[in-house]
């Protein structure tokens, strides 16, 4: 039966276990975005250097590289609920160490390196975990319940720190962060039923988890190549103010165009939650080719009103395919390979994001913001199109032939599902 989004909330909504985590995570971020805030003006005011300050915010990001390719696979080779209260607990500790007063620098950054590396195992374990508590048809709606609130989170996490901080300074900001893990996991703890690791850690399961790579490998190419080239798509906001003063716009201009992409990402989230189908290749391939042309099309409209709409709009496209994309992956990857692929997958997307911003830092001095905001929207669409070629030929012939002759009276199957009708099934539902 079909039903709208508000329907589609309700009913996520009244999944007990998804709605703690969904709580747990909102306050989560907003706890982080406060601390990004909090750092920043602390590491700023005892040093009054811009780049021991830049040093710290990029701390919060770049340690979760390292911890997704090593630390991911924690969440199959343990009860995913587990990582998840364990994490929570060791970076509430950590963050609330770093509200010691008169912490030695060298000190504070090795905490912010600890907690954002231990924020790799959670991250895999949340993503995977969410698929075994929401059946498949409410997952989709689930993933942009999600990205809506951590979106605002976000905002309004940056917007009231700044208050704080000037209120209550940045210690207690700082512990109020490491309240928000260790309530986390509490409600994770109270709230979550406990399953068991997905792979055990004998021979026999690593041999079997080593064939189920070998299987699997293909089939991923062309949704890690979807996920890389989501850096290209957040390039205007990394390039937003010199894009502003080429256009002879004000500061305001500013917040306004780096507004545009979160808030197309929170329209892109109520869009595929709409959905009560199950995702397709195809379905993700298409809004992802298109999502890049709203940057290219900025170069022919350079004014202020119409570059920031079109930016959203390519925010709302990217969000909607990388929803779609999350349950394509969540469908093709099995249960005991699940963390370790979402985990790494996440990293990939947070790596191209930072790489693709200071790549376009550069070429922006050399050609210019609007010329680099086209460029990269232009690259990002024709990826785009080789991940789909790359796609259709690594789909299994079952596929194919499903989708190119369906039988007369017969179920017509999502292409991303009919290989969980073969005999040999390796993929758990």
């Amino acid at each position: 039966m079909q039903f709208g989004v508000r329907g589609n909330f309700a009913a996520v909504l009244r999944c007990g276990e998804f709605r703690t985590m969904w709580l747990a995570e909102t306050f989560s971020v907003a706890g982080d975005q406060l601390a990004r805030v909090a750092l920043a003006l602390l590491v700023y005011g005892r040093t009054n250097s811009a780049s021991l300050t830049a040093l710290s915010y990029a701390l919060t990001f770049a340690p979760a590289v390292l911890g997704g390719f090593l630390l991911s696979g924690l969440a199959d080779r343990y009860p995913r609920r587990t990582v998840i209260i364990v994490s929570d607990v060791i970076r509430g500790c950590l963050a609330i160490s770093m509200a010691i007063p008169g912490l030695p620098l060298p000190a504070l950054w090795c905490l912010i390196g600890l907690l954002t590396l231990a924020g790799a195992p959670f991250k895999a374990a949340q993503l995977s975990l969410l698929r075994d508590v929401l059946p498949n048809r409410q997952y989709q709606a689930g993933l942009g319940l999600r990205q809506i609130t951590t979106q605002i989170a976000q905002v309004v996490g940056f917007g009231v720190g700044g208050v704080l901080v000037v209120a209550i300074r940045s210690e207690p900001v700082l512990l109020l962060n490491g309240a928000t893990f260790l309530l986390s996991a509490l409600a994770v703890l109270l709230g979550v039923r406990s399953r068991p690791a997905s792979r055990a850690g004998s021979a026999a399961a690593e041999r079997s988890a080593a064939a189920v790579d070998e299987r699997l490998g293909p089939r991923l190419v062309a949704p890690v190549i979807l996920i890389s080239l989501t850096g290209l798509l957040v390039v205007p906001e990394g390039v937003a103010a010199p894009y502003a003063g080429a256009l002879g716009a004000t500061s305001f201009a500013v917040g306004l165009l780096m507004a545009a992409d979160p808030i197309g990402s929170v329209l892109g989230g109520w869009w595929a939650s709409r959905e009560d189908s199950l995702p397709s290749a195809r379905s993700v391939v298409i809004p992802a080719i298109a999502a890049g042309l709203p940057l290219l099309a900025s170069a022919a409209v350079p004014w202020l009103v119409g570059s920031a709409v079109l930016w959203a709009v390519s925010g709302a496209l990217s969000t909607v395919y990388l929803i779609r994309l999350q349950g394509v992956v969540a469908e093709i990857v099995p249960d005991s390979k699940r963390g370790t692929v979402m985990g790494r997958m996440s990293t990939c997307l947070q790596t191209s994001q930072g790489a693709a911003i200071v790549v376009a830092g550069l070429a922006a001095d050399q050609v210019g913001p609007v010329a680099t905001v086209a460029a990269s929207g232009l690259t990002a669409s024709v990826l785009a199109l080789g991940a789909a070629i790359v796609w259709k030929g690594a789909r299994p012939r079952q596929v194919r032939s499903a989708e190119d002759e369906p039988a007369s009276g017969a179920r017509k199957l999502s292409p991303v599902l009919v290989a969980h009708e073969t005999p040999s099934r390796d993929i758990r539902l």
